[in-house]
């Protein structure tokens, strides 16, 4: 389980990011690259980190679930995602 800090960390750095999405774009079409790099650090989506929904787990991140890949694995089990079952043949 990550830290709550790093949760937070990552929501505020989002959060960030939906702020100056619009404001980087037009600077990005008019090509004042001055002006980008006075923008504040977090508003580049390039820092952005994918991390799942339930335990914060930076690694083995499932994009389409939003999940990491144990959390998806005990709520498979359960039966708690719709659609996916575990496999025999």
């Amino acid at each position: 389980m990550a830290k709550e800090s790093m949760k937070a960390r990552e929501r505020k750095r989002q959060e960030m990011v939906d702020k100056y999405a619009e404001k980087r774009a037009e600077l990005k079409a008019a090509g004042d690259y001055e002006a980008l790099q006075k923008l504040p650090k977090n508003a580049s989506p390039v820092r952005l980190h994918n991390r799942c929904k339930i335990t914060g787990r930076p690694k083995g991140y499932m994009r389409q679930f939003g999940l990491s890949r144990v959390t998806f694995r005990e709520m498979a089990n359960f039966g708690l995602i719709p659609g996916v079952k575990k496999s025999s043949w």
